[in-house]
């Protein structure tokens, strides 16, 4: 059936920043189409909260705390979902952060863009070197990274957030070398790159979002739920002959 090439089940999938806003939707998203679901997730609170959700559900899950910034911590958790769940099929580096506020890039303290790369790019090399070893060994692989519309596109149209434009930037071109390098290892490395979502933390105020719905074509911010059939069809069979490629979830901001 059509429907069976969206199936995760059988595969376990491991999720970055989990706890939360779209690290959760698409956590959920992994275990409703069937896969057992490590979370990583630095925030215990909201780590037990995700966990029991998935839990009640019927879900198979691992949860895990730790930051993506240390990497002796990330390389544990992959072989603690290896071993815990069975193995390592799907992988998706969501967590990230962005500059506390906008601003312009020469009055950024350089502490504020260390954080945004050390989290954004460095936590990524951190969560895909391991999970490649083992991937690589097992000769098949789903990585999605997160990125965002501002990687193809500059912020500071709406506010600037030059750290974060140069990070998911970085995102995007790291997942086109990816896609190559791991292109006959039978693994499938592509990105998610959403635009305006609402949460429970985002947007900041009322002001905000309505500037961010002002500015997105479709004339609204994307609930979190929307990112999960995205998610789905990067991690399931669906996606098999595509990899190097950006999936992009905007409301059209791009298409202007």
């Amino acid at each position: 059936m059509t429907a069976d090439i969206f199936s995760l089940a059988g595969r376990v999938a491991f999720v970055t920043g989990a706890g939360q806003g779209l690290g959760r939707a698409m956590a959920e998203a992994m275990a409703e189409a069937g896969a057992a679901v490590a979370l990583f997730e630095r925030d215990p609170e909201l780590l037990a909260e995700t966990e029991a959700a998935l839990v009640e559900d019927g879900a198979r899950v691992l949860a895990i705390a730790g930051d993506v910034t240390d990497a002796n911590a990330l390389a544990a958790a992959i072989d603690a979902t290896v071993q815990g769940l069975g193995g390592l099929d799907i992988v998706i580096a969501n967590a990230g952060i962005s500059e506390a506020a906008p601003g312009l890039f020469h009055e950024m303290p350089r502490e504020d863009w260390e954080r945004v790369i050390e989290v954004n790019l460095g936590g990524v090399y951190n969560t895909l070197r391991p999970a490649l070893a083992h991937m690589v060994a097992e000769g098949r692989g789903k990585l999605i990274l997160i990125g965002s519309m501002f990687g193809l596109a500059a912020a500071a149209g709406i506010f600037p957030r030059p750290a974060y434009a140069a990070s998911k930037g970085a995102v995007v071109n790291l997942t086109r070398e990816l896609g190559l390098e791991y292109a006959l290892h039978g693994i499938q490395v592509n990105a998610l790159l959403p635009g305006f979502f609402r949460t429970k933390t985002r947007p900041r105020n009322p002001d905000l979002a309505r500037a961010m719905a002002a500015y997105t074509p479709m004339g609204r911010i994307a609930e979190a739920d929307e990112i999960k059939g995205a998610a789905i069809f990067l991690a399931s069979r669906a996606s098999d002959f595509m990899t190097g490629q950006m999936l992009v979830l905007d409301g059209g901001v791009l298409a202007r």
